[in-house]
């Protein structure tokens, strides 16, 4: 029998799962066919899942060993029509049908369960939302009887006289002892009548005390009016005064309010103030000393915190606190908040003018920040020359002029140990971030303003007052000095940076009187920029190149040969001298590591650079220096020997007169020069 006979005889089979058996017996009836009605909800109540995943395994396996014979049978050359292929093809097709009712079992199965675990979980939702109510009504009456039991009568918080002072004091018809010894209620009455009776006395007390105290008040009335008609008389006197005042140089009235506003002062800005009054009024009249700031609020700040124990403003609190629950800020906003509470400064600050030889003024601004107990500094130079005209003059700015007053004192981190704590509280990295905003704390600040924190080398150190007297000559001495060194940087630098060396008259016997060779470029480079250059990695790795220093990139030039120096300044120059390396493109690159002439030059003005001070204070040793490297270059050029087969003049032609060219086994060159001859020698 064919497969097309089957499927025309195979009868037509409706299935319901949703629709009921009277619906498709319609449908059946209008189609006038065989129809069985099936249902197979009706039939999942009845199957059992185990059962299910049996037949499914069963189908499987039966498919795959269908599966197999046909592709034996294929594979022995039997063709896709015949009997024993089409016969096993039928079966696979009921296993397969097999296989897709399981699989309609199994998603209604699944439906069904979803659906009764949804009316479960409705359940529980109704059951919990019941609970919740019922908790609430509990949570409810038990705040009603809180209350209830913890209220509390006016009388109570009335401070009434002890039972003993009651019965020994009052009279009979108040105190009624027959009656209140046994009711304590009665007793509680009592008592509060006599707390009434003694009140009433001492009301009538307290306004015929009232009346003495308005007539002394009149009088004293009386007395502050005579005084005031005083006011303007003395001050026509004060006022009449200032010219003397001025004229002997003692600002009375001045150092009068300067020492009121001085009361306000925080312990260490008060000492450098009474320190560097006392210093400047002895030793310094070119030190003037001034506060700025706001002293309302510093008054504010001494003044301490009042109790109130007023109900609207505990009221107010409680406002104030529920309003802050409902808006919480985020965590970064109260950290901003806890950092600025913690850098927070004193509204008063001090204010330093020292006025130097040359009519310079170096301003000094010293705050006091309150939760560090650390003071800082800021600077600002007013000079009589324009400090923007040269480029490399950014040495000269007020930010890096205080920078190494003192030996290691970079004034970037605080010199408080505590501090690191706090700062790791409200996650501040490093103080360095804050520099420019707050000021540098540096170590001599500290000292000045009489605070002491311990070191590893502080051993029997002064405290307060004596510690800022033992520091204040020598600080003001150092600033002083700084200024005046830093102005002639500038001057220098703005020459430098037109390729012209200035040597003043003073030291021109250190040079002879013609030199060839010529700055042609001065500029002003990094810390990494230095770091980079091959020439210059022996300084780096001595530590000899820090960050605070100032590096200078310079070149001289005669010919074809070309010299470059790169410069280490030091911010203590000129007590530290500067540190040149070299290089010398001629003929091939050279340097002072691989050319024994080339370290001699450098051994010239980096060894023997106290014959290149000057007059003392030795502000023109950097320029100096760079002369003394032109006239090296000279005689290194001009005594070097000439190659043979080279025909024509000399491209360096000899003008410098020397004892001899070379000297030793090195071949060193004549650099030392001596001014009375003339003439050039070796060490």
């Amino acid at each position: 029998m064919s497969s097309d006979t089957l499927k025309k005889r195979k009868a037509k089979v409706l299935r319901n799962e949703a629709a009921t058996p009277e619906v498709k017996r319609g449908r059946g009836d209008a189609d006038h066919q065989d129809v069985r009605i099936y249902n197979e909800e009706v039939e999942l109540d009845g199957r059992d899942h185990e059962e299910d995943f049996l037949q499914f395994k069963e189908s499987c396996e039966g498919l795959a060993t269908l599966m197999g014979e046909i592709q034996k049978l294929k594979a022995n050359g039997a063709k896709d029509g015949s009997a024993e292929i089409e016969r096993r093809r039928l079966q696979s097709c009921n296993h397969f049908m097999t296989l897709k009712k399981l699989n309609r079992l199994a998603h209604m199965r699944l439906k069904r369960g979803r659906d009764q675990t949804h009316e479960a979980k409705q359940k529980v939702d109704v059951l919990h939302l019941q609970l919740q109510n019922l908790l609430y009504e509990v949570l409810h009456l038990q705040k009603e009887i809180s209350k209830c039991l913890e209220f509390k009568s006016k009388h109570e918080e009335i401070d009434l006289v002890s039972e003993e002072d009651f019965y020994k004091d009052a009279p009979q018809e108040i105190s009624r002892p027959q009656l209140t010894k046994n009711d304590p209620h009665q007793l509680t009455l009592a008592r509060l009548d006599w707390e009434l009776e003694q009140r009433k006395r001492l009301a009538e007390t307290y306004k015929e005390s009232q009346a003495t105290k308005e007539k002394i008040q009149k009088s004293i009335e009386v007395k502050k009016e005579h005084l005031r008609s005083l006011q303007p008389g003395l001050n026509a006197i004060m006022q009449a005064s200032l010219p003397v005042q001025e004229y002997l140089a003692v600002p009375v009235e001045q150092t009068q309010k300067h020492t009121e506003i001085a009361q306000h002062l925080p312990p260490p800005l008060y000492v450098l103030f009474v320190q560097a009054n006392a210093y400047g009024q002895a030793c310094d009249k070119n030190l003037s000393v001034s506060i700025s700031g706001d002293v309302d609020e510093a008054k504010a700040m001494s003044k301490p915190p009042e109790d109130s124990q007023d109900d609207d403003s505990d009221s107010d609190a409680e406002e104030e606190q529920e309003k802050t629950k409902r808006r919480r800020p985020t965590a970064g906003g109260q950290l901003d908040d806890k950092r600025r509470e913690m850098l927070k400064r004193h509204p008063l600050s001090l204010s330093f003018d020292l006025t130097c030889k040359d009519g310079s003024i170096l301003n000094l601004y010293f705050y006091y920040l309150i939760n560090l107990n650390i003071m800082t500094v800021k600077a600002k130079i007013s000079a009589s020359t324009d400090l923007t005209t040269a480029i490399s003059a950014g040495y000269v700015k007020s930010e890096t002029i205080l920078s190494c007053l003192y030996s290691n004192d970079h004034g970037r981190e605080t010199p408080n140990p505590a501090n690191r704590y706090q700062f790791d509280k409200v996650g501040i990295v490093s103080f360095a971030d804050y520099v420019e905003e707050l000021g540098h704390p540096y170590k001599w600040v500290q000292s000045l303003g009489g605070l002491h924190f311990p070191s590893d080398s502080s051993e029997g150190e002064l405290v307060g007052s004596s510690l800022s007297a033992s520091h204040m000559e020598t600080t003001i001495k150092l600033l002083r000095g700084r200024v005046l060194s830093r102005l002639a940087l500038h001057k220098q630098f703005a020459s430098l940076e037109h390729n012209i060396i200035p040597v003043i008259s003073e030291c021109l016997h250190l040079f002879p009187t013609k030199i060839i060779s010529r700055l042609a470029q001065w500029t002003t480079i990094t810390h990494e920029e230095y770091k980079d250059l091959t020439f210059t990695r022996h300084v780096t790795d001595a530590g000899l190149a820090k960050e605070t220093d100032m590096y200078f990139s310079g070149v001289i030039e005669r010919g074809t040969a070309r010299l470059q120096a790169a410069v280490v300044l030091n911010p203590r120059y000129p007590e530290i001298s500067p540190l040149f390396s070299l290089s010398l493109s001629w003929k091939g690159e050279r340097s002072g590591r691989s050319d024994d002439n080339l370290r001699a030059m450098e051994s010239e003005v980096n060894v023997f650079k106290n014959e290149l001070q000057g007059p003392r204070p030795g502000y023109q040793l950097l320029t100096n220096q760079i002369s003394r490297l032109c006239v090296c270059l000279d005689v290194y050029l001009e005594t070097e020997e000439q190659d043979d087969g080279v025909e024509g003049p000399r491209e360096f032609p000899r003008e410098k007169m020397c004892l001899r060219t070379v000297k030793g086994p090195n071949r060193l060159k004549p650099f030392k020069y001596n001014h009375p001859l003339g003439l050039f020698s070796h060490r």
